[in-house]
């Protein structure tokens, strides 16, 4: 008697899964404007590390401006 077949079903990633939901729950639109947002935060979050890492290297190399010379 042979076995039966084996079948591997990838189970779906939570972000596919919310992804998914999210299809469900909202228009396109909708879900462009989320995506963009949200891409908008990742990007603000960058260059806010970027300002952090240029300041700690000014600060280093004893060349930043005074807190009085600042914009």
């Amino acid at each position: 008697m042979q076995a039966a077949p084996v079948r591997a079903t990838a189970i779906p990633s939570f972000t596919t899964a919310l992804r998914a939901v999210e299809s469900l729950l909202m228009s396109g639109g909708q879900r462009t404007a989320r995506r963009n947002a949200w891409s908008s935060v990742l990007e603000d979050r960058r260059r806010a590390r970027d300002r952090v890492e240029a300041q700690r290297v000014l600060d280093l190399a004893g060349t930043a401006p005074s807190p009085a010379t600042r914009p």
